[in-house]
């Protein structure tokens, strides 16, 4: 054979070696598109920052969007009612077993606690601070006409309010001039009781994370931690329910039980209990799931 032969030969091969060992062009596949939870719950988890913090998690470990509608205990319910959320975390426990027992939700489950306090102006008007019951300082702040600012938009805060109230055989009304009926989440509420000078009933974990933004406000009842609050009907426990998927169509019922195994795993637990300890010195939630 030729010089020029053995060289043409030699290219030949050196060309089907290269082509046999490259490897088929396989088409890039785009991600998967995130699936889209609903999730109704109350203006304490979002006011607080919570949800900010732990959803990502929750967002990478299952290709998630959490769609977040933030209103009160009673609302959040009534859409889990209707269908229109897949799961809600809320914190009334009565309306939540009731909702479970009507067939609405489905294995609701304890998630989180924190408390409510009453705070005020620091010139405290009433005079209410360092009394160790709500019901004593709510008496004393009807007896001396004392500016209340009242949530009064169907939420736990509000139900747990009321339900004070009830306990000291008031009814606040419109005709009582010292009584302020907002029908505002739990954030402006604050933002108008620091405005007007007024007392207000108020989850610990937004009052902490609004601080900044309501000067003017202190904590009079409940004490400066949630082990320093003396009246046990204070406390405020979450729970979650997914919603029951038989009495709707359409409804990410999969993904929402997977939520709720997540929001209940040590792992979550573990976050919902650090959370706010850097930046208030105390967590803004405790963990309450039993394993």
């Amino acid at each position: 054979m030729s010089k020029t032969g053995s060289l043409l030969a030699i290219l030949i091969m050196l060309v089907a070696l290269v082509a046999c060992g490259t490897p088929p062009q396989v088409p890039h596949a785009e991600p998967a598109a995130p699936q889209v939870l609903r999730l109704a719950t109350t203006t304490s988890t979002a006011d607080s920052g919570l949800l900010e913090a732990i959803l990502p998690d929750f967002e990478e470990r299952f290709n998630a969007r959490v769609e977040v509608i933030a209103v009160g205990t009673g609302q959040a319910l009534a859409l889990g009612q209707s269908g229109d959320v897949d799961v809600v975390l809320v914190h009334a426990r009565a309306r939540e077993d009731a909702f479970v027992a009507e067939g609405y939700g489905i294995n609701r489950r304890d998630v989180m606690y924190n408390d409510f306090v009453v705070v005020g102006p620091a010139a405290d008007p009433a005079g209410i601070a360092g009394i160790a019951t709500a019901a004593e300082a709510f008496a004393m702040i009807a007896e001396t006409g004392s500016v209340f600012a009242a949530r009064g938009d169907d939420s736990g805060t509000s139900t747990a309010e009321l339900g004070i109230w009830r306990s000291i055989g008031i009814t606040p009304t419109a005709e009582l001039n010292w009584y302020r009926s907002l029908g505002q989440g739990m954030g402006e509420t604050l933002i108008t009781a620091n405005e007007q000078e007024a007392y207000t009933l108020t989850d610990r974990g937004t009052f902490l994370a609004m601080r900044d933004s309501v000067p003017d406000l202190t904590i009079l009842v409940g004490g400066a931690t949630v082990a320093e609050n003396q009246d046990p009907r204070l406390r405020n426990p979450y729970g979650v329910i997914p919603v029951n998927p038989e009495r709707h169509e359409g409804l990410q019922a999969a993904l929402a039980e997977e939520f709720a195994t997540w929001l209940t795993s040590p792992e979550t637990q573990v976050m919902i209990g650090a959370y706010g300890t850097e930046r208030f010195g105390q967590p803004l939630f405790y963990p309450a799931a039993t394993q």
